[in-house]
């Protein structure tokens, strides 16, 4: 299916948050893969669907250590792990150091992300720019989303960042409630000034109370939050972009409510 990687320059604002949370309402069987060489957070936020601590030795890391070996796809979901609500995700490295070995790892982990049977992947891949060879990643995948906030520095940013990067690029605001339509407009206006690189640009809203909540309170309150509320919007204009009308796994595949759906159902029995 498809591979689409979020990622910032410089302060990575929020990106492991706006993958989660897209992760949580993707219209479809989604995997969340965390791909950032300075190490993943995912086994410190969040609980797994059994309540206890996720392994933070069975992720990238395993997976990585196989993939000497040669990777292929159906492979991947060997090393991924569930969270409290049921997305599927293939934890992040623990710490920086270890993607000093593991250099030759990201090309063909996006080559195997990308072609993986039954499920988009979400790849929070954090900042760019510390690590070259995350490139090899990005070029595997179908969309690219750079995050940013609406202040001019970010901006400023954004634009070098946009140059820099190929394929179908889309931008996506962080902004506040009180002007999200407005700084999602003037990021479009310079954006698109400036670069004819850019597919489109969308927001998420800048929630600290959803992002809380997104740590392990995952039910009603979660969904009526303006966090869940602006991801819901955004991952069906994602969906249907990189697969147009398919909005439910294929023929054979096992269905897939969102997360927040299961987390809501299972509160409810």
């Amino acid at each position: 299916m498809a591979l689409i990687a979020l990622a910032a320059d410089k302060g990575a604002p929020g990106v492991t948050t706006a993958a989660t949370a897209l992760g949580a309402v993707w219209p479809r069987q989604v995997l969340l893969a965390e791909c950032d060489p300075s190490g993943g957070d995912l086994v410190y936020r969040l609980p797994g669907v059994d309540g206890g601590v996720l392994n933070p030795g069975r992720g990238l890391l395993s997976l990585g250590a196989m993939a000497r070996r040669g990777l292929r796809p159906e492979q991947v979901h060997e090393h991924t792990q569930k969270l409290i609500g049921g997305l599927d995700v293939l934890t992040g490295l623990t710490h920086g150091e270890q993607a000093a070995g593991l250099t030759w790892l990201w090309g063909p982990l996006g080559r195997a992300l990308s072609a993986l049977p039954h499920a988009d992947v979400l790849a929070d891949c954090g900042r760019l720019g510390a690590h070259p060879q995350m490139n090899d990643l990005l070029a595997e995948a179908e969309l690219t989303l750079l995050l940013t906030r609406p202040s001019l520095d970010h901006v400023a940013h954004l634009r070098e960042r946009l140059a820099l990067t190929g394929g179908q690029v889309g931008v996506v605001v962080i902004a506040a409630p009180r002007s999200y339509r407005a700084s999602i407009d003037e990021v479009r206006r310079i954006v698109t000034a400036s670069t004819k690189e850019v597919s489109f640009v969308a927001g998420l809203a800048y929630d600290p109370k959803g992002a809380e909540l997104l740590r392990g309170q995952w039910g009603g309150r979660l969904d009526r939050s303006l966090l869940i509320r602006t991801a819901r919007e955004l991952a069906g204009r994602l969906a249907a972009r990189v697969a147009p009308g398919r909005t439910s796994p294929p023929a054979g595949a096992p269905p897939r409510a969102t997360a927040i759906d299961t987390e809501r159902a299972e509160r409810a029995r």
